[in-house]
């Protein structure tokens, strides 16, 4: 079987998008969903600690699939003329450098 022309153009655009929109939504705190291990329980959007700590990472990754998969889609859409200019090493370069700066977004947590 083999895959659409398409994607390719939607996994590059993907992968970058991905790497980019993650970071975003950890530094601004856009979870789709809270989720309190505690309790069992989740919660639409960033909601405050129930009974012991909140995991803001399933969110966050949900978050940034999302916005990703919205991007790959919309980038299957351009016309073939313009795909062809797409690099495929976004997909490395991209999250690499988000790999790369994250540290410094991490910061905080370790000049305590």
């Amino acid at each position: 079987m083999t895959p659409p022309r398409s994607f390719p153009v939607f996994s590059v655009v993907f992968a970058a998008v991905f790497s980019v929109a993650y970071i975003v939504a950890a530094e601004a705190n856009y979870p789709l969903f809270t989720y309190h291990p505690a309790i069992g329980e989740f919660g639409l959007g960033f909601q405050k600690p129930k009974d012991g700590p909140a995991m803001l990472w399933y969110g966050w990754i949900a978050t940034a699939t999302i916005v990703a998969f919205v991007a790959g889609v919309l980038a299957c859409w351009l016309p073939e003329s313009l795909t062809r200019r797409l690099w495929s090493g976004w997909a490395w370069v991209a999250p690499l450098a988000v790999m790369a700066a994250f540290p410094w977004f991490l910061k905080e947590f370790f000049l305590k």
